[in-house]
């Protein structure tokens, strides 16, 4: 303990013993308090992703609801946090910008959410309105607005009987590449954020427990990432870190430097359960265990269920329209789009390819990056709700103008994508190559051919994507190279939609292996 928290203690103390006959408070009461053993349940989530209703009879937001309750009932302190996205995911919640979502969080009772880089995929104006919905407070300590305040807070601290809880919020800088957050934000490095905004919480706040939810992950999608391990590496005086954005699904925590990580894989299939002992201001014992969220173990929260009732009733209508019928499911698995070729990214590249040529506009290939895909498709009916599930976002369709040399640094750029990111390629018929990994996980590419012929260095290539790629999300630098951008305005789901209707029924699943892997790896 140093010297200004013990300073803090005892004026604490001195003030305590003042009032005590005021207010009942005896001098023995304060010497118990500091021996007693207190119990803080903490309970998270994180990528949440719009799963409103439970999928496959696991999740679901009234059912996350009973849990809750359940612990609020049986622990006296319980402290409710989610590791950030609550955005983009399901069609029930995207065609109403989260909205109940939002408001069944406010319903549960959470007491902080940390930004993740999907709230930064729709207009900034909706990010603004969904922060004026919420009853929780929304956390980043390295995200400023212009004025050099925050977006949200830093921090909260929370004060339980006997003890205060000090939480951190951090957002992963790839929002800047792999999200559209409005140009006045500004991120600053998640390790300096941490670092300062420990030292300022420690010394204003005093709390006996300090934890951070962040939107970071534990997986390396690129070199220069910051990941939750890195960032408990470089800290100390953290109790606990609580993270999203790698989807990870922990079974146990994972310890770094002394500091417990732990994630709750996605979509609210699991509630992550910590369990800290306190005592004299200190963590004294530590576990944690997932909790998964089905159907059979926890009822629907009646007053939840309410909540969304009437948004799913308003969507329905629109939504159930069958577009297709398949012959077997389109796979998605643990998303396969970033690590192969899928019969999906297929799909979305030949439907945007199919597009833009009917326009007039002669093509020569399409292509998206797999994080754009974000589910499967079943056998047999497909509606239009299955299609803005599996292509959530509302990306449009742009088509950009490259030289031969840029579309031979865009292959590159390609071949040099991390599976299992986001950014990684699914492509039209019109493409063929082969990317070969080496045992650290780097690719070269190889092959490549458009209408099978290789890269003219002195032609110029048209070619079919979406907004986000084409602003150099992702990290598709080469595209904003375009000598000329059009953009069709047309969303990208709903293009997939109209190109399923005309589609030979059934539509079977298939790759033609237009994209070959040396070397990779599967999730």
């Amino acid at each position: 303990m140093n010297l200004k928290k013990i300073i803090f203690s005892v004026v604490a103390g001195l003030l305590l013993i003042s009032t005590s006959f005021a207010g009942g408070i005896t001098a023995g009461d304060i010497a118990a308090r500091r021996y007693t053993e207190y119990e803080l349940v903490v309970l998270h989530t994180n990528d949440h992703h719009g799963t409103t209703l439970a999928k496959d009879g696991k999740g679901g937001l009234a059912e996350r609801a009973t849990l809750v309750n359940a612990e609020r009932r049986d622990h006296r302190n319980v402290l409710l946090l989610d590791a950030g996205d609550i955005n983009t995911g399901s069609a029930l919640s995207n065609m109403f910008d989260a909205e109940p979502d939002i408001k069944a969080y406010n319903l549960i009772g959470y007491d902080a959410v940390a930004f993740g880089n999907h709230e930064f995929d729709n207009d900034f104006s909706v990010l603004q309105t969904q922060m004026g919905q919420s009853q929780f407070t929304w956390l980043s300590a390295n995200i400023k607005k212009a004025d050099g305040t925050y977006l949200g807070k830093p921090y909260i601290v929370k004060d339980f009987g006997g003890f205060r809880v000090g939480i951190i919020g951090l957002t992963t800088l790839r929002s800047k590449v792999i999200a559209s957050p409005d140009k006045s934000l500004t991120f600053i490095d998640e390790i300096t954020a941490a670092k300062q905004t420990l030292a300022d919480l420690k010394s204003k706040e005093h709390p006996d427990v300090i934890i951070i939810v962040g939107h970071i992950g534990d997986v390396l999608e690129t070199d220069d990432q910051t990941t939750s391990p890195m960032i408990a590496e470089a800290l100390s005086g953290v109790d606990l870190i609580v993270d999203g954005h790698s989807h990870s699904k922990f079974e146990e925590p994972l310890f770094v430097n002394g500091i417990p990580i732990v994630s709750a894989n996605e979509w609210g299939k699991f509630v992550g359960k910590a369990i800290l002992k306190i005592q004299n201001g200190k963590v004294t014992g530590f576990s944690w265990r997932p909790v998964e969220i089905t159907a059979t173990a926890f009822a629907p929260d009646p007053a939840v269920a309410a909540l969304i009732k009437p948004y799913y009733d308003q969507a329905q209508a629109s939504l159930k329209e069958v577009v297709m019928q398949t012959s077997a499911v389109f796979e998605f698995g643990n998303r396969l789009s970033r690590y192969r070729e899928i019969a999906l990214g297929d799909l979305c590249a030949d439907a945007t390819a199919a597009y833009v040529r009917s326009l007039g506009v002669d093509v020569d290939f399409a292509f998206h990056n797999g994080g754009n895909i974000r589910a499967e498709l079943p056998a047999g009916a497909v509606t239009k709700e299955h299609i803005l599930t599996v292509f959530p976002f509302d990306n449009m369709v742009y088509v950009v103008t490259l030289k031969g040399s840029d579309v031979i640094d865009l292959f590159n750029f390609i071949g040099s994508i991390r599976q299992g990111a986001g950014g990684w390629a699914q492509v039209s018929k019109e493409v063929r190559y082969t990317i070969t990994y080496n045992e650290a996980g780097d690719g070269t590419i190889s092959g490549v051919t458009i209408n099978g012929q290789p890269i003219d260095p002195a032609k110029t290539y048209k070619i079919g994507t979406n907004d986000y790629l084409a602003g150099g999300g992702d990290g598709y630098i080469p595209l904003t190279k375009s000598i000329d951008t059009f953009n069709t305005s047309m969303l990208l789901n709903d293009i997939v939609i109209e190109y399923a209707k005309t589609l030979p029924q059934p539509v079977v699943p298939a790759t033609d292996g237009r994209i070959q892997v040396i070397g990779g790896v599967e999730p």
